[in-house]
């Protein structure tokens, strides 16, 4: 279980060093970590080096692909910035809906390694995709000027100091709504991964179901493509703050989905089950964006969401393996599937006290 979940919990906790230098320099060279990841993973033979290669490399290199991904849209959109994201979001179900069928075609033609090399030549591709990004809002309000006047009577530890206070900008915590926010989704995604990493073994193990369990991914990635679009729409429509109650109907249905795997008598129940998780993964994934422009401005969004994404890290990780050792403990995925289904709700219950926070604050300033 730590292969995988090593790497997507590195894809978020470099999130608030990727915020600093969101650029398409910076999602040109996460490509090629990345590629080199996936092409290295295919000459290791131990899981120990595929730790590092897979879990480090790959997940560092995603991580700095995949964020500027989301914020460059802020730079050329605002009234319509949710379908946007939902359209680029929605993208990447194109792929894996038929991801699935295409690996276990490649991993039986020409065994894991080579598949491994395959999957490289798609991240290759994303290294020149990544050169199309052109930021066009401007910098920072921080003064350019800052740090240069009197830079000869400074010495180096408050030029690094100065450099250090501008780069890794904590104002955005300043914001109450903010820490809520980022707090109550950490919180969310402790067993968020779950459901993706155990399901097809867990229909396998008790359905002895091992020639249709990949509609099951199928499944999942076209609701959440679906997902994102009709989420990035709603959200437009929805003003400021309130776009969070999508996010909190997300988390609480998908905790009560998650629960009510177990509960399945039948092959067909996990694949309605997976229809609704996948309904619930394209509106919290597309939804993120616009509200972090919303809490703390266009210039800070991209801070916002690294930051976010680095607490995200630490519960992403660890939620995939703590199901893994209740499995080893009771003996089947009953209790994993109970445990992933509890942090989303209080995540969902605790997201939906910030749009009331929100008012209260400008009742006081007015």
């Amino acid at each position: 279980a730590w292969v995988g979940s090593l790497a997507m919990g590195m894809i978020f906790f470099c999130s608030p060093i990727v915020s600093i230098f969101t650029c398409r320099t910076t999602a040109a060279s996460g490509a090629a970590i990345a590629f080199i990841g996936l092409l290295s993973s295919s000459f290791t033979k131990s899981l120990e080096v595929r730790y590092f290669t897979y879990g480090i490399l790959f997940g560092c290199g995603s991580s700095f692909a995949f964020q500027p991904s989301l914020v460059i849209l802020g730079h050329y959109f605002k009234r319509r910035l949710g379908l946007a994201n939902g359209i680029v979001a929605g993208g990447s179900c194109l792929i894996s809906v038929p991801l699935p069928f295409f690996l276990k075609m490649v991993g039986k033609a020409i065994g894991l390694a080579h598949t491994f090399q395959v999957l490289s030549a798609l991240m290759l591709i994303q290294i020149f995709l990544s050169m199309t990004y052109r930021p066009i809002l401007p910098p920072s309000c921080d003064s350019q000027h800052d740090g240069q006047d009197k830079l000869g009577s400074r010495s180096v530890r408050q030029q690094c100091w100065s450099q250090t206070r501008k780069y890794f900008n904590l104002r955005v915590f300043r914001r109450k709504t903010y820490r809520i926010w980022a707090f109550g989704i950490a919180t969310a995604v402790l067993g968020y991964l779950v459901p993706y990493m155990n399901l097809v073994k867990y229909v396998e193990k008790r359905f002895q179901e091992t020639k249709k369990d990949w509609i099951l991914l199928v499944c999942l990635g076209a609701m959440s493509g679906l997902g994102r679009l009709v989420s990035g729409r709603i959200g437009d429509c929805i003003p400021g703050l309130k776009k969070i109650y999508l996010q909190v109907a997300s988390f609480v249905l998908l905790g009560i989905l998650c629960m009510m795997i177990p509960q399945c008598q039948g092959f067909e129940g996990v694949i309605v089950i997976c229809l609704f998780l996948g309904l619930c993964d394209g509106f919290f994934t597309t939804i993120m964006a616009p509200i972090a422009f919303e809490l703390v401005g266009p210039m800070q969004a991209s801070q916002a969401i690294g930051y976010l994404m680095g607490l995200m890290a630490v519960p992403m990780t660890a939620g995939t393996p703590i199901a893994g050792y209740l499995n080893d403990y009771f003996g089947n995925y009953d209790a994993a599937f109970y445990f992933a289904g509890v942090p989303p709700i209080i995540g969902g219950l605790v997201l939906s006290v910030v749009p009331l926070i929100h008012q209260r604050m400008l009742k006081k300033q007015r």
